[in-house]
């Protein structure tokens, strides 16, 4: 199966997709200038883009965590990066409420993983029409992502993205099974892996997550050799460091390029 986004088709057959931009809207300079350059690189490459940033994050290990912009501010600079830039956009939903809103602006509506058993949120976001990424759950086994789509299938939409971000392995850190991105692939929808997400350490910051960047292109590699993949998620941003949002698991965005040679030739050795 295929997914038609605008002008893009996410499937097998198709270029490899990134969806890639930083972990939240900071501001409007940061996210422009961001999605400018991932733009431009990518065009050297047999690659389709998708931006990925959130207008809001509900999920915060601490109280005093950065959860993101006014509403009304962070979606005018997201509609932006769609219009002015002409950038197919994805952002987090969170409230079913909020979904027609968000669905205005954006051409991919994403299901966090911690919410991806939400009927209700599910139902909402396909109800809209739109694309929408359901991201499995830390807690989910792959074979759980059928009936999530199944959620979204129901209200008449077809267009679903699953997306693998690792699997709780004890307190504190993530693993990949790989095998997960074969089985959900078994559904028929295009699945994405999510190598930023995958590196995390939840809370190991202690009032923040923590990461290890170092292994985001291993495993991306490794989950594009199983055949199975469609995208490539990526949260980038300009200085990590810096990031008011997951920095410690971000790529530096001076690194992308590097990353997308390696990926982009593996993904079409695999084609072959």
């Amino acid at each position: 199966m295929t997914v038609n986004i605008g002008h893009l088709e996410i499937g097998l057959q198709a270029p490899l997709t990134i969806i890639a931009g930083p972990c939240v809207i900071e501001d409007e300079q940061i996210t422009l200038q961001t999605a400018s350059e991932l733009k431009q690189i990518l065009k050297d490459y047999p690659t389709q883009f998708i931006f990925k940033s959130s207008y809001r994050k509900a999920n915060r290990t601490s109280k005093n965590g950065f959860t993101g912009l006014p509403f009304e501010e962070a979606l005018d600079i997201l509609n932006k990066v769609r219009v002015e830039l002409e950038i197919p956009v994805l952002t987090d939903v969170h409230s079913e409420l909020e979904i027609p809103i968000v669905a205005e602006i954006v051409d991919v509506l994403q299901i966090p993983a911690f919410l991806s058993r939400q009927t209700d949120l599910l139902r909402a976001a396909g109800l809209t029409g739109r694309a929408v990424n359901i991201k499995k759950g830390q807690f989910l086994a792959p074979q759980d992502m059928a009936s999530a789509a199944e959620k979204v299938r129901d209200t008449g939409n077809e267009k679903i993205l699953l997306t693998e971000r690792g699997a709780s392995f004890g307190y504190r850190n993530l693993v990949v099974d790989m095998r997960s991105l074969i089985i959900m692939q078994q559904t028929g929808y295009p699945v994405v892996f999510d190598a930023t997400h995958s590196i995390q350490i939840p809370g190991g910051l202690g009032n923040a997550s923590g990461g290890q960047p170092e292994f985001i292109l291993p495993l991306a590699r490794a989950a594009l050799a199983t055949g199975a993949v469609s995208a490539i998620f990526m949260e980038v941003h300009p200085n990590p460091a810096k990031a008011l949002s997951d920095g410690a698991s971000q790529l530096p965005l001076k690194k992308f390029r590097e990353v997308i040679e390696q990926l982009v030739s593996l993904y079409q050795f695999i084609q072959e």
